[in-house]
C-alpha cells in the first residue's frame, strides 16, 4: 500500500475516460491519454501544480492531450480498484500500489511496456532505486513505472507533545515509551488521544505488518506459509497487541471509537485531537497539511516503535502507473513521456522544488527516496536549495535508517487476515491474543495456498 500515499474513492469520471479513448481524434498522429489522480481541488497547491504541469507538458508535446480524472481522498481504494479491473474502465494511464501488480495481471489488464521504456524515454531510468522498479516487473516484463516508495515511522503532534510537557525533539521509540507518552497526551483531555491506528480491513493489518518489521519479526516465513505465530515471532507479535490494548483498555489513552479506516488519524492529528501514529512521511505532505488544513510546523516522525528502540525495519512499499492492456502504442509512448516528465525529472513536475517553495507548499521532506547515483545527488541538492520545514524535526526518523522490507505476497488479502487481532486487541476487553494470531494464521495459509494454486 502506501500512505501518498498514500489511500476516498476515485470519481466514476475514471469509466468516462477509460482505456478506451481514442488515439487519433484530432488526425495527424495526435493522442490522448486519460490519468487518473489527479489532486482534488480542495487540495489547492497540488491542484494548482497538476494543472500547470499538464499545460506546461501539452505546449511541450502538443501532439499530446491529457485528461486528468480527479480523486477525491484516496487515489485507490482497493474494492473500487478491483471493481474498475473488472470492467475493463481503467484510465489509459492508473495509479496503482506496488502490491496491485499480481491483481491487474490476473485480471488481463496491464499493457506490457517493456520495449518502450530505456535511457532515451525515460533520462533517469538508470538511477531508479530497483526495489521500485522490481515491483513494477513480473518475471523479465516491466508493466509500469514507479513514481513515490516510502518507509514509515511514528508521526507526532509537536504541539500536543508540548503541551502535555513531553520533548517534541525525543520522540518516542519503544512501545513502553509510547504508552508513557500517550497517557500524558490523553490527560491533556477535551477529547484528545495519546496514540491511534487503524482497525479497519484491510489497514489494520497493514500496520500490523510494518509494527512486525520493526520488531524484528516475520509475517511470511521462507517456506512461504505464515511465520507470525510461531515461536520465533509470537513474542513480537503479542507485544504489538498487547501495548495496543494498553493503551484502549487500561490507559484510556486511544480513543473508544476503533474500526478506523484510513483518514481518519490524518484527520484527528490535523485537528489537534491525537498526539501520534504511524505513517510515512508524505501523510504529512499530501494529506494532513493540504486535505485537513494542518500546521505544518505542528508536525515531525521519529522512528517505528520497538521493543529495543531501534526498528529492525519497516514495511516498505509505494506507488506508480500502470498501463491499461487496450492502450495503443501511441498511447503507450506518450504516457511514458507524461510519466518522465511529472514524476521522475529531478526539478521538474511533482519534483519542481522551486515552484513548491513559492506556491506554500512545505520542501524538504526526507522521502520519497526513489532514486540512487547521480539522480539522487541531483534530487538533494534541488531539495535542500528549497527547503522550507524544519528538517529537524525528522531527524530521529532519518537517523533510524530503517530497512525497508518490502510487502508480502498477495498482501491485500494478507492484510485483510490479519485486520482481525488488530481489530480485537482494540474492540474486545479480554482477547485471547494467542488465539486471535493462530486463527490469523490459518487464514493467512489458506490465502497464500490459493495464491500459489
Amino acid at each position: 500500500m502506501t500512505s501518498v500515499g498514500a489511500v476516498a474513492a476515485l470519481g466514476l469520471a475514471a469509466a468516462a475516460c477509460s482505456s478506451g479513448t481514442p488515439a487519433g481524434s484530432s488526425g495527424g498522429g495526435h493522442v490522448t491519454i486519460s490519468v487518473n489522480c489527479e489532486p482534488p481541488p480542495t487540495a489547492v497547491a497540488q491542484h494548482k501544480e497538476w494543472i500547470e504541469d499538464v499545460a506546461i507538458f501539452e505546449k511541450a508535446n502538443p501532439n499530446i492531450t491529457v485528461n486528468s480524472v480527479t480523486y477525491t481522498g484516496q487515489c485507490e481504494v482497493p474494492a473500487q480498484f478491483t471493481a474498475t479491473l473488472k470492467a475493463g474502465t481503467e484510465t489509459n494511464l492508473f495509479y496503482a500500489y506496488f502490491t496491485d501488480l499480481h491483481q491487474v495481471l490476473d485480471a488481463g489488464q496491464a499493457a506490457d511496456i517493456t520495449s518502450y521504456v530505456n535511457k532515451t524515454t525515460v533520462p533517469t531510468l538508470g538511477d531508479i532505486v530497483p526495489s521500485a522498479m522490481a515491483a513494477e516487473t513480473a518475471g523479465k516484463t516491466l508493466y509500469g513505472l514507479p513514481v513515490s516508495n516510502y518507509t514509515q515511522g511514528l508521526i507526532i503532534n509537536r504541539k500536543l507533545f508540548t503541551e502535555a510537557g513531553l520533548n517534541p525533539n525525543q520522540p518516542p521509540t519503544t512501545w513502553a515509551e509510547v504508552e508513557r507518552d500517550a497517557r500524558a497526551i490523553a490527560a491533556l483531555g477535551h477529547g484528545i488521544y495519546g496514540y491511534g491506528d487503524y482497525s479497519a480491513s484491510p489497514v489494520g493489518g497493514w500496520h500490523f505488518t510494518s509494527e512486525m518489521d520493526a520488531m524484528g519479526g516475520q509475517i511470511v516465513g521462507a517456506n512461504g506459509q505464515a511465520a507470525f505465530d510461531n515461536s520465533a515471532n509470537a513474542p513480537q507479535a503479542t507485544a504489538i497487541l498487547q501495548a495496543l490494548h494498553q493503551m484502549r483498555f487500561v490507559d484510556h489513552s486511544m480513543s473508544p471509537t476503533q474500526q478506523l479506516a484510513w483518514g481518519t488519524l490524518q484527520q484527528q492529528i490535523a485537528a489537534n485531537k491525537l498526539g501520534m501514529y504511524i505513517a510515512a512521511p508524505d501523510d504529512i505532505y499530501n494529506t494532513i497539511v493540504p486535505v485537513d488544513h494542518g500546521s505544518i510546523n505542528d508536525y515531525g516522525m521519529g522512528p517505528l516503535p520497538s521493543t529495543s528502540g531501534t526498528p529492525a525495519g519497516s514495511l516498505s512499499g509505494g506507488n506508480g502507473y500502470m498501463f491499461a492492456k487496450s492502450d495503443t502504442p501511441a498511447q503507450i509512448r506518450a504516457g511514458i513521456k507524461w510519466l518522465a516528465f511529472e514524476s521522475l525529472t529531478p526539478g521538474a513536475g511533482q519534483f519542481n522544488f522551486v515552484r513548491n517553495k513559492a506556491d506554500g507548499f512545505p520542501v524538504g521532506f526526507p522521502e520519497p527516496a526513489l532514486f540512487t547515483g547521480a539522480t539522487a545527488q541531483k534530487y538533494q541538492q534541488l531539495l535542500q536549495a528549497s527547503a522550507t520545514i524544519n528538517t529537524s524535526y525528522y531527524s530521529t526518523f532519518v537517523a533510524a535508517h530503517e530497512n525497508g522490507m518490502g510487502e508480502p505476497p498477495d498482501a491485500q488479502a494478507l492484510y485483510t487476515a490479519l485486520n482481525t487481532p488488530m481489530l480485537d486487541a482494540l474492540t474486545e476487553p479480554n482477547p485471547n491474543f494467542s488465539q486471535l494470531l493462530s486463527t490469523a494464521a490459518g487464514n493467512v495459509n489458506t490465502l497464500l495456498t490459493n495464491a500459489g494454486a
